[in-house]
C-alpha cells in the first residue's frame, strides 16, 4: 500500500487574488438599451385592429373641428409565428411600455389616426393635438388616441 501524501493547505485569504488597482479610468461608459425593432413596429401597427369613431363639429365655436377616438388593438398571440420572443402577457406589458415611450411609434400612431379621422370626416384632417394612452391586458396591447383637431 502506497503512503498517502499530505497536501499543504493554505489559508483562504492567500488563495484569493488581490484587487486590481485602478491607475486609469475609462473615458466612455457603455449602456445597453432595449427598444422595439423597426420591423416589429411595422408588424404591430400594420396588423392592429382599428376601431374609429368621431365627426366634425359644425358649430360656430368649434369651426369645423374633428373630435374622435381611434382605438388600436394588437393581439400578440396572433404574431407568435412572426417574432422570436414568446408572445405572452409579460411581452405585452413590455411592448406597451416601449410603445408609449417610442417617438417612432407615436409618429406612426398619429399618422394612422389622421388617416382614420379623414376617412370619417370625408376630408383631410390634420391632428394637432392627440392624447395617446397605451396599456396591456393579457396578451393584448391597446392604444387609445383621443383627437381634438
Amino acid at each position: 500500500m502506497a503512503p498517502k501524501l499530505k497536501r499543504k493547505t493554505q489559508p483562504l485569504e492567500l488563495l484569493r487574488k488581490p484587487m486590481a488597482q485602478a491607475v486609469r479610468v475609462t473615458l466612455f461608459e457603455r449602456e445597453v438599451r432595449e427598444r422595439l425593432s423597426g420591423p416589429a413596429v411595422e408588424i404591430l401597427l400594420g396588423r392592429a385592429q382599428v376601431l374609429a369613431e368621431g365627426r366634425r363639429a359644425a358649430t360656430a365655436s368649434c369651426a369645423d373641428v374633428f373630435f374622435g377616438t381611434i382605438m388600436l388593438t394588437i393581439d400578440l398571440e396572433r404574431l407568435a409565428g412572426d417574432v422570436r420572443e414568446p408572445c405572452d402577457a409579460m411581452a405585452a406589458e413590455r411592448v406597451a411600455q416601449m410603445m408609449g415611450a417610442d417617438a417612432r411609434v407615436m409618429k406612426r400612431v398619429r399618422q394612422l389616426a389622421e388617416r382614420e379621422a379623414a376617412r370619417l370626416a370625408g376630408a383631410k384632417v390634420q391632428v394637432h393635438s392627440a392624447d395617446v394612452r397605451v396599456r396591456a391586458e393579457g396578451t393584448r396591447v391597446f392604444v387609445d388616441v383621443e383627437i381634438g383637431e
